[in-house]
């Protein structure tokens, strides 16, 4: 084997290649080696870069074998060596100081609680206050000294080292001096008294980073202690907190640091939001008026501090300032006022007071906080809403009860009608006008937007000009439909008035779509439908009620398709077909029921009604065939024919009738399959049905035989596979025949097999091989294929028992002699069987 190329030459090439990556390799430490320096080098003018990257210009070019020597890279001349060192010391060192001083101030920290808790007991007053002095004392200058020094680190150490002193301290003068005084009290004073010291201490050390929010965490305590200590009530809890609040409020409008200004909006939230929650608590738990007075006040002055804080925060804050504001003032207010009202209707002095926020749009308090006071009041609407939704679900939802009593009679009243008569509606009675009322306001504000803006001075989205029309009619629709059972209608009241809601929602839709508001007519629409099928429901308990609510349900789907076909064809972009299609296929189904509901008028059976249901199948088709190719025809002609498999499944209790409905439905799809843009689906439709009308009408007549079923099928497809060959000669014969020979061969091959008689399979046996011969002479694939194969599996089962006999009559060696000798036979001959088979293949594939 020879080297390509030669060793030596190879050897000469490997030794230039590793010259190189040395030389290389040089460079890259030499320039890491500089980068290194300058990064170490802390206030000094860092040294020369050493030159461009590639060997130094007049540089001798590398040896062709052999490591060469390489100059390393330095600066130029006259210029001082750079000081090579670690230069990534100091950031570890730095880190590994940092690491240090943590760990010695947990160190110091875990020893002074140790001296305090076990140690101390042994020393007397003097040692003991002059230990905690001077300990506390040095730990508190230390960091003076060290911060002239620039040791910030250890002063930030040492500091928290004082801190957590100073509490021991006051813990050691508890358990000292004043071991008898309230633990409460005394933890408020020491917290006040430690909260001015770090924030005095911070102020003199402005430099460290501890104190002054250590001060600001401190300060959050001495109210509510003093409160726990006094035994005060909630409400005086709630006035500290407050009053904590507006301290953290003070200090994070007023003081510069961000630490501090961070840790006092923390204080802030919490302190301000415990506050009104509790004061929220009382006010919604009052007895009467008077009793929630005291919470309304607190929580008014908590909306004033928070409306104070908004006018001079930033933008972000000053809108949650806004929306803080003012949901305290509504629930101050409106406590005071619903406290007074009946059960069910404080929703209503909440909603009415979250309105009338909106004046304080208008007053001097800045864009954030204006703002923020819209916010408030949509969450106070929305509250309000959800509310007053649990008895719209349970109206909505109540007529599926119909289903278990269709035409059981005329329910007491309407709460009866949607199985709520049990409810508790004297707490659920102001949901409606809840509901109604926001809807007005919605609807007031989506007519006249642009002023309303004008009015408020405040931006606004074109889109929620939409999205407030799409709530009012949604919002109004909620409202009407819980209307009658709130007011304790009768049945016919409240199947009158969802009706006329249904016929009002869907002229909205058509009206939003005609001006083209598409967010209002899609809302529209959806509750339109919605109100559509709870009024059909509901129409369920009276004969009467059933044909009067659908009869006017198709009226009203059928002229809302005419108006958006009429909006269609005279506007130029006609819109979408779907919602024409809904509309068009929505009166289709309605119209399904009262031809279902006149067959139980007329006293006949489910399955003597089915027939009847296929009137509005041959409607829709006429209607089809006079549409066309409209766009909304194919939906139509689709939702008719789905009567038809409603009329297949009520007609299976009679096979008498099912086989009529599936005649009847074989016309129907005949009649459709005259259409040519139909001819295709409807004709392999009619032909299935008219076969499963026969099959079942032979079912009826005691016909068992499968060759009664299968060759009225099998002749006149073979006359059409005739007919499409003559017409197509290139048509192959699995086309044309194989489907009309399969169905008759196929069920006649398994009669064959578990029939006792000879005639079946004799008969099967001749006409396979008759078919096998036709294909055979006529070059047909089909019939050859189909032909042979139920020949020979006929065949194989009359000779089956001879061959059973046979077999257990010869001795068990052999069979498996005779398989033996046969794959030796076959492999012996392998390739000439091969090409018999390809022969037989390509034979076969010549065929048609």
């Amino acid at each position: 084997m020879e080297h390509v190329p030669p060793p030596a030459e190879e050897l000469v090439l490997l030794d230039r290649e590793l010259a190189r990556l040395d030389a290389r390799r040089s460079q890259l430490l030499t320039r890491r080696t500089w980068l290194l320096s300058v990064l170490g080098t802390a206030g000094a003018a860092p040294a020369p870069a050493p030159g461009p990257w590639g060997p130094p210009r007049g540089r001798a070019p590398v040896a062709p074998w052999g490591p060469a020597p390489v100059a390393p890279w330095g600066p130029a001349p006259g210029q001082p060596a750079p000081a090579f060192g670690p230069p990534a010391s100091a950031p570890r060192a730095h880190s590994a100081q940092n690491v240090l001083l943590v760990l010695g101030g947990l160190l110091l920290t875990v020893a002074a609680l140790a001296f305090t808790l076990v140690s101390w007991g042994d020393m007397g007053i003097g040692g003991r206050s002059a230990v905690l002095t001077a300990v506390t004392a040095g730990a508190l200058v230390a960091p003076a000294a060290l911060l002239r020094r620039g040791l910030s680190s250890t002063a930030e150490a040492l500091a928290g080292l004082a801190s957590v002193l100073m509490v021991l301290d006051a813990y050691a003068v508890y358990e000292v001096a004043v071991p008898e005084a309230d633990g409460a009290g005394y933890a408020a004073t020491a917290s006040a008294v430690l909260a001015v010291l770090w924030a005095a201490y911070g102020l003199l050390l402005d430099r460290l980073r501890l104190p002054l929010p250590l001060a600001v965490c401190t300060a959050q305590l001495p109210l509510v202690l003093w409160a726990w200590a006094e035994g005060a009530g909630p409400l005086w809890f709630a006035g500290a907190l407050l009053v904590t609040a507006a301290l953290d409020g003070a200090l994070a409008l007023r003081l510069g640091r961000a630490s501090v200004r961070i840790t006092a909006c923390v204080g802030l939230c919490v302190t301000g939001g415990a506050g009104l929650l509790v004061a929220l608590v009382e006010s919604l738990t009052a007895g009467g008026p008077a009793g929630a007075v005291a919470p309304g006040a607190l929580l008014l002055a908590g909306a004033g501090l928070a409306l104070a804080g908004a006018r001079t925060a930033p933008e972000p804050f000053g809108a949650a300032g806004g929306t803080v504001a003012g949901l305290a003032a509504v629930a101050a207010v409106g406590g005071v006022a619903a406290a007074g009202v009946p059960d069910g209707w404080p929703v209503l002095v909440y909603l009415l007071c979250g309105g009338a926020l909106l004046a304080g749009v208008r007053a001097p308090l800045g864009r954030a906080a204006a703002r923020g006071l819209v916010r408030a009041s949509g969450v106070v609407t929305a509250g309000a809403v959800l509310v007053s939704l649990p008895p719209v679900t349970v109206v909505a939802a109540g007529p599926v009860t119909r289903l278990g009593g269709v035409w059981s009679g005329v329910p007491d009243s309407a709460r009866e009608a949607v199985g709520a008569g049990e409810l508790p509606w004297r707490e659920m009675v102001a949901a409606p006008v809840v509901l109604l009322l926001v809807a007005v306001a919605l609807g007031a504000a989506y007519r006249w937007w642009e002023d309303l803006v004008r009015w408020a001075g405040l931006g606004a989205r074109p889109a929620w000009r939409g999205a407030a029309g799409s709530a009012a009619v949604a919002l109004a629709w909620a409202g009407l439909t819980v209307l009658p059972a709130a007011l304790d209608l009768s049945f016919a009241a409240a199947l009158a008035g969802q009706l006329v809601l249904v016929v009002a929602a869907f002229a909205v839709a058509v009206g939003g779509l005609r001006v083209g508001a598409s967010g209002v007519a899609l809302t529209a629409g959806v509750t339109g439908s919605a109100g559509a099928v709870g009024a059909g429901l509901l129409s369920l308990a009276t004969e009467a009620a059933t044909y009067t609510a659908f009869g006017l349900l198709v009226v009203v789907f059928t002229a809302v398709a005419v108006a958006l076909e009429a909006r269609a064809a005279g506007a130029r972009t006609p819109g979408p077909v779907a919602v024409r299609a809904a509309s068009a296929c929505a009166a289709v189904g309605c119209a399904l029921v009262p031809t279902a509901a006149l067959g139980a008028s007329l006293g006949l059976a489910v399955h003597e009604t089915a027939p009847l249901l296929l009137a509005v199948p041959a409607v829709t088709a006429l209607l089809g065939a006079r549409l066309k190719g409209h766009p909304v025809a194919l939906p139509v002609e689709v939702t008719g024919a789905a009567a038809g498999p409603v009329a297949v499944a009520m007609a299976l209790g009679d096979a008498r009738f099912l086989a009529l409905v599936l005649a009847l439905c074989g016309v129907l799809a005949s009649g459709t399959a005259l259409r040519p843009e139909r001819r295709p689906l409807a004709g392999y439709l009619a032909t299935g049905l008219f076969v499963l009308a026969a099959w079942v009408r032979l079912s009826v007549s005691g016909v068992s035989a499968p060759e009664a079923y299968t060759l009225p099928v099998t002749v006149p497809a073979l006359v059409i596979g005739v007919l499409r060959r003559r017409r197509d000669a290139s048509a192959s014969s699995w086309t044309a025949y194989g489907a009309g020979l399969a169905v008759t061969l196929v069920p006649s091959l398994f009669a064959a097999w578990t029939d006792p008689h000879w005639l079946r399979p004799l008969l099967l046996g001749a006409a396979a091989l008759v078919i096998t011969l036709l294909g055979a002479r006529l070059r047909l694939q089909a019939l050859l294929v189909l032909g042979g194969a139920v020949l020979a599996l006929d065949a194989l089962h009359e000779l089956a028992p001879y061959v059973v006999q046979v077999a257990g009559a010869l001795p068990r060696w052999v069979a498996p002699a005779l398989a033996g000798v046969l794959l030796l036979a076959v492999g012996a001959t392998y390739e000439k069987r091969l090409r018999d088979a390809r022969r037989l293949k390509e034979a076969l594939g010549r065929m048609r």
